[in-house]
C-alpha cells in the first residue's frame, strides 16, 4: 500500500460513521467521539492504538470504539471512546479485545483508566466471536475488577450503555451521565415488556435521572457533554495515579465566611444543611460533592483542607433528619472503600439520629446494609476524624467512626451528644408506665421535665471528654485548624489491619 491510499484509509476510518448518523448524534447534542476526546485531553497529548482494526470491513473504522493514552492537565491516563457513528458504538469481536488491552495497559502501568461510553451494546450476529471465550466481553469486566482500587476509574456515560455492556459504568468508582441522552439497562424496553408484560421506555427505567437520583448507579447528573466532561477532569484532580501514590496536594485556601457555631440550631428538631457546613470548614470552592441527587440524607464527597486532600461523610438533617437509611449505608460503605485505597483521609461529620426503624426497612435488610457501611470503616486504614457536630445517637455512632473505630480522633464541638438515644426517646423508654400513670398534666410535664435534666447531665459532653471519650472540645470557629493539624500528625501512620486475605462482607 502507498502513501496515498494509507493517507485514504486513514482519513476515512478517523471520520467515522455515514455522515447521516453525525447528523442525527448532533441533533441531540452529542458530540462525535473523537471530538469527546479532544476536549478532555491536553493538546496532542493522545496516542492511538487500534486505528485500523476491522478497517478492511466496510461500515466498521476502528470498530466502533478508540482506545489509546493522554494526558489530562499532564497526568498520564489511558481511555476508551465508543463511537456511536458506527453501528451505534456497538461491539464486535476487535472491540472488546482493544477495550480489555486497553484496561490491562492502563493497570499495568498504573495509570487511571477514562471510559467514554455511548454503546447499544454487543453485536448479536458476532455473538460466537465477542461473548464466550477467554478474551470475550466477560473478560472486560474480570479486568475492571482487578483493576479496582488500583487504578482510579471514572466513566462518562453520553449515550446509552445496553445489556451487559451497562456493567462498564457500574464498575467504575464514578459515573457521570448526560441527562436526556444517558441511560443504562439490562433490558430494552422491548424486551422487558416480552418477558414482563410490563410497558415502559428507556428514560423511565434507566434514563440519567432515573440511576442518579433513584437507584445510585449514576454519581453525577449532568446537562451537557461538556459538563460531563469536567466532572471526569474535576474528579482525577483528587485522586492519586494509583493506589501507590498520595492524592495530589494544591494550595490551601481560606473557606468562605460562614458562620459555624451559628450555623448549628441549638435544638435538635431544626434541620440545617451539613453542606454549607463543609463549605465552611474546607479551602474555598473545594467541595466536590458526590451522588448529591441519591440518599441525601448523607452528604460525601472530595474537599481540601489546607491544600490536602480529604474524603468527608456528614450527616444532612435537611433530609430525612440526617437518619441512615439503607441506600445512605450503602452510599457511605462505597465512598469510604473508595478513599481507602486511594489513600484519601477521611473526615465524618456527625449529626446522626441513628439508623432508621420499622417494618419496611427491615424487610429492606437494613441490618445488612448498617453492617457494610460499619465493615467499610472498620477496615477503612487511612487517617479518620469523627467529629461530633450536634449528635451521634445509637449505632449513628459506630457508622460516623466513633471511638470504637479506631478513629486518630474523635472530637466534639461544646454543644455536642453522644448517646444511645436523645432524651426525650430515653426518658419515655424508661418511664413510659410511670409517666402514664400521672394524671395531672402540669406534674407529668414537671416528671419528664426533670428526668430529660438528669439524662442530659448524665451525657454532657464534658463528662465524656472527663472519661476520654472524646480527644477534644472544640470551639466550632478552632475547628478547621485542629483537623489541619491532626490531619497532617496522622499522615504517617501504619496501614495494616489484619491478617488475612479479605473479609466477608455482609453484601
Amino acid at each position: 500500500m502507498d502513501g496515498d491510499a494509507l493517507a485514504q484509509v486513514r482519513k476515512r476510518v478517523l471520520a467515522g460513521g455515514a455522515e447521516k448518523y453525525h447528523d442525527a448524534n448532533a441533533a441531540k447534542g452529542k458530540l462525535f467521539a473523537r471530538e469527546r476526546i479532544a476536549l478532555l485531553v491536553d493538546v496532542g497529548s493522545f496516542v492511538e492504538d487500534g486505528l485500523y482494526a476491522n478497517s478492511l470491513a466496510d461500515g466498521l473504522p476502528a470498530d466502533g470504539v478508540i482506545t489509546g493514552a493522554a494526558r489530562i492537565d499532564g497526568r498520564e491516563v489511558c481511555l476508551m471512546a465508543n463511537d456511536s457513528t458506527v453501528k451505534a458504538g456497538s461491539w464486535g469481536a476487535r472491540t472488546v479485545e482493544k477495550i480489555i488491552r486497553v484496561i490491562e495497559r492502563a493497570y499495568q502501568v498504573g495509570v487511571p483508566m477514562v471510559y467514554l461510553v455511548d454503546s447499544a451494546g454487543a453485536r448479536i450476529t458476532d455473538q460466537i466471536d465477542l461473548f464466550p471465550g477467554r478474551r470475550g466481553a466477560g473478560k472486560i469486566f474480570h479486568s475492571q475488577v482487578k483493576a479496582s482500587g488500583a487504578i482510579p476509574q471514572v466513566c462518562a456515560l453520553f449515550g446509552p450503555s445496553a445489556a451487559g455492556g451497562a456493567y462498564i459504568p457500574a464498575f467504575c468508582d464514578v459515573v457521570a451521565m448526560v441527562e436526556g441522552n444517558a441511560s443504562m439497562y439490562l433490558g430494552s424496553d422491548r424486551m422487558v415488556e416480552m418477558v414482563t408484560g410490563e410497558k415502559t421506555t428507556l428514560e423511565a427505567m434507566g434514563g440519567a435521572r432515573v440511576h442518579c437520583a433513584e437507584s445510585g448507579v449514576g454519581h453525577f447528573l449532568c446537562k451537557t457533554e461538556r459538563e460531563a466532561l469536567d466532572v471526569v477532569r474535576t474528579y482525577l484532580s483528587y485522586l492519586p495515579s494509583n493506589w501507590t501514590g498520595q492524592p495530589p496536594a494544591a494550595t490551601g485556601a481560606a473557606p468562605a465566611g460562614i458562620d459555624l457555631g451559628g450555623l448549628v440550631p441549638a435544638s435538635e428538631r431544626q434541620a440545617f444543611d451539613m453542606r454549607r457546613y463543609v463549605k465552611g470548614l474546607v479551602d474555598e470552592n473545594s467541595y466536590f460533592e458526590i451522588q448529591a441527587l441519591w440518599a441525601r440524607e448523607l452528604t460525601v464527597g472530595f474537599a481540601r483542607l489546607d491544600g490536602q486532600v480529604v474524603g468527608v461523610l456528614g450527616n444532612n438533617s435537611m433530609f430525612k433528619g440526617g437518619v441512615l437509611f439503607v441506600d445512605s449505608a450503602d452510599k457511605a460503605a462505597r465512598f469510604v472503600q473508595l478513599c481507602d485505597a486511594f489513600n484519601v483521609p477521611l473526615l465524618f461529620l456527625s449529626d446522626v439520629p441513628g439508623f432508621m426503624v420499622g417494618t419496611a426497612v427491615e424487610r429492606q435488610g437494613i441490618i445488612r446494609h448498617g453492617a457494610k457501611m460499619i465493615t467499610a470503616i472498620s477496615e477503612a486504614t487511612v487517617p479518620k476524624i469523627c467529629v461530633v457536630v450536634r449528635k451521634a445517637y445509637g449505632a449513628g455512632l459506630y457508622a460516623m467512626a466513633g471511638p470504637g473505630f479506631e478513629p486518630d480522633a474523635t472530637l466534639a464541638l461544646p454543644t455536642a451528644k453522644i448517646a444511645v438515644m436523645g432524651a426525650e426517646a430515653a426518658v419515655n423508654a424508661v418511664y413510659a408506665n410511670k409517666i402514664a400513670a400521672i394524671g395531672d398534666p402540669g406534674e407529668r410535664e414537671a416528671f419528664v421535665a426533670a428526668r430529660r435534666a438528669e439524662y442530659e447531665r448524665d451525657i454532657d459532653i464534658m463528662r465524656l471528654a472527663s472519661e476520654l471519650v472524646v480527644d477534644a472540645v472544640v470551639e466550632p470557629g478552632d475547628l478547621r485548624a485542629e483537623l489541619v493539624r491532626r490531619f497532617t500528625a496522622a499522615r504517617g501512620k501504619d496501614r495494616g489491619f489484619s491478617r488475612r486475605r479479605h473479609g466477608v462482607s455482609p453484601v
